[in-house]
C-alpha cells in the first residue's frame, strides 16, 4: 500500500468521528470544583476573587503535547488574586534494551539505524534521566488586551550526552498574540502520539522555533492562527554551493474546527519557507522556496478509545520532520552546477489510544517519513523509514506513574539496502 493510499484511509476514517469525550492521552483535566487536593498553595489567598479562573488557565493543556508536564503542584497567589505563579514538572527515569538491531542513542531515532547492517550493534543496554523537566507558569487576570500568561520549562538534555540544562520553551502570551520560544504553528502538539521514547515518531511534525504569533477563537467550534518564525536550515552542499544566514522567516498559519466538551479536533496547516544558500558558480546569493501541507487530527471513537494522527507533505521542510530535523534536507544540489533544489518529504503517523480505565491507558501508532527526489544522491542516501510503539501506562498514585513500551524501526536507503531495530523500554516519572 502506497503512502498516498494509507493517508487517504485515514483521512476517511478522521472525517467520520464526533465525540463528546476527552482525548484518552490526556493525563490531567482542568479542575471544576475548587482546587484539587493534590495542590500545595504556598503563599495567598486561594478564596480570593479571581483564583478560580488562574487554576483553571494553569491547567489547560491547550497547545502541549503528552509530554509536556501536566498542572503545577506548588501554587502562589498575591493578597488580591490578581496573579497566580505555579511550579511543576516531573522527574522521569527510563531504562531501555535493544535487541536484533540496536540504535546508538537513548532517543529510538530510526534515522540513526546503521544502514548496513552492522554484526557489533545488534544489542544495546541504555538508561536516561535527562527528560526531566521543571517548568513555572505565571497567569494574570484578564485586562483590556486580554490575560497575561509567561511560561517556562526546562529540562536537562543540554550537554552532548550529558546532564545539561537546556531550555525548552519560554514565552509570553498577552490575549491572542504570543512571543518567545514555543511549539511551532506548523505543528499540532495536542494531537501527537503518546509515547516513554523522547524521540517520538519518525514521521511526526515536532518543532520548536522562536516566534511571533497571533491565534484567535471565531466561534462555533473554529480557530486560526499564524505565525511568523526563526528559520532553520542545513544543506546537502557540494563544491559549487555554501550555507549562509537565512534571511526570511518562516511564515506558518492554520484552521482548526473542535467539536464537543473535549479537545477533538480537526487542523488543517500551512507553511511558506524562503532558504538562502549561496551560488558559489555565479557568485550570487538565491533563495529556494520550501512549503508543506498538514492535515491533523484527535477525535474520540467511543468510550475512552481514541484516534490521533496527521499526514504531512511538501518540499524544503525537514526542520518540522522528526526523523529529519537534524539530516539537512532542506535543500540538496541540483542538476545546475551551484544551484539547488528543495526535496519533496511525505510523512504519515497515525494511532489509537484507549483509556481503560482510570489507572490504565494503552497506545499504539505507526508513523513512515520519505524523502522525494533525491535518487542522485550517493546510495546511502536516506530514502524512507517506519516507526512502531506500543505502550501501557499504569498511574499507581496520582502523581506517581509507570510505563512499559516496545519499539520496532526500519531504515531503508536509496541503494535499497535496509535494516531494523528493536526495543524494551520502562519508564517512572513522578510529577510535582
Amino acid at each position: 500500500m502506497t503512502l498516498l493510499k494509507k493517508a487517504l484511509i485515514f483521512i476517511t476514517l478522521c472525517s467520520v468521528m464526533s465525540s463528546t469525550a476527552v482525548f484518552a492521552v490526556k493525563p490531567v483535566q482542568t479542575p471544576t470544583d475548587g482546587i484539587p487536593k493534590c495542590v500545595l498553595i504556598l503563599s495567598g489567598d486561594s478564596t480570593a476573587p479571581g483564583v478560580a479562573d488562574h487554576i483553571a488557565v494553569l491547567y489547560s493543556r491547550e497547545g502541549l503535547s503528552f509530554n509536556d508536564p501536566g498542572a503545577p503542584r506548588f501554587l502562589f497567589f498575591d493578597r488580591q488574586g490578581k496573579v497566580a505563579l505555579g511550579i511543576g514538572g516531573y522527574v522521569k527515569a527510563s531504562a531501555m534494551y535493544d535487541f536484533n538491531g540496536a540504535i546508538d542513542d537513548n532517543g529510538f531515532t530510526t534515522f540513526d539505524i546503521p544502514v548496513p547492517r552492522d554484526p557489533a550493534q545488534r544489542n544495546r543496554f541504555g538508561a536516561d534521566a535527562s527528560h526531566s523537566t521543571i517548568f513555572l507558569k505565571l497567569v494574570t487576570k484578564p485586562t483590556k488586551f486580554g490575560r497575561v500568561i509567561v511560561y517556562i520549562q526546562t529540562d536537562f538534555t543540554g550537554d552532548n550526552g550529558g546532564y545539561g540544562l537546556k531550555l525548552k520553551q519560554a514565552y509570553v502570551s498577552l490575549g491572542n498574540v504570543t512571543a518567545g520560544l514555543a511549539h511551532s504553528v506548523f505543528s499540532d502538539p495536542e494531537s501527537q502520539a503518546p509515547t516513554i521514547d523522547p524521540q517520538g515518531p519518525s514521521g511526526q511534525v515536532d518543532k520548536r522555533n522562536i516566534m511571533f504569533k497571533y491565534a484567535v477563537k471565531l466561534g462555533k467550534g473554529f480557530s486560526v492562527g499564524a505565525s511568523l518564525e526563526i528559520p532553520t536550515a542545513g544543506y546537502q552542499l557540494s563544491s559549487s554551493e555554501q550555507a549562509i544566514n537565512q534571511r526570511c522567516p518562516d511564515i506558518p498559519a492554520y484552521v482548526q474546527y473542535s467539536w464537543g466538551k473535549s479537545d477533538s479536533h480537526v487542523r488543517l496547516s500551512g507553511i511558506f519557507r524562503r532558504i538562502s544558500y549561496r551560488d558559489l558558480v555565479k557568485g550570487k546569493n538565491r533563495f529556494e522556496s520550501g512549503w508543506g501541507v498538514q492535515f491533523s487530527t484527535i477525535a474520540n471513537i467511543v468510550g475512552g478509545l481514541d484516534i490521533f494522527g496527521h499526514y504531512v507533505y511538501g518540499k524544503g521542510i525537514a526542520t518540522y520532520i522528526n526523523d529529519l530535523s537534524d539530516a539537512d534536507y532542506n535543500l540538496i544540489p541540483s542538476t545546475t552546477a551551484g544551484r539547488m533544489t528543495a526535496p519533496a518529504i511525505g510523512a504519515l503517523t497515525a494511532g489509537l489510544a484507549w483509556q481503560v480505565s482510570p489507572k490504565v491507558m494503552v497506545s499504539t501508532d505507526y508513523s513512515n517519513a520519505r524523502l522525494y527526489d533525491c535518487d542522485r544522491l550517493s546510495g546511502d542516501t536516506y530514502r524512507y523509514t517506519q516507526y512502531v510503539s506500543a505502550n501501557l501506562y499504569y498511574n499507581i498514585t496520582e502523581n506517581f506513574k509507570v510505563g512499559g513500551e516496545y519499539l520496532f524501526g526500519t531504515r531503508k536507503d536509496y541503494s535499497g539496502l535496509h535494516n531494523k531495530a528493536n526495543r524494551f523500554e520502562a519508564m517512572l516519572q513522578y510529577s510535582f
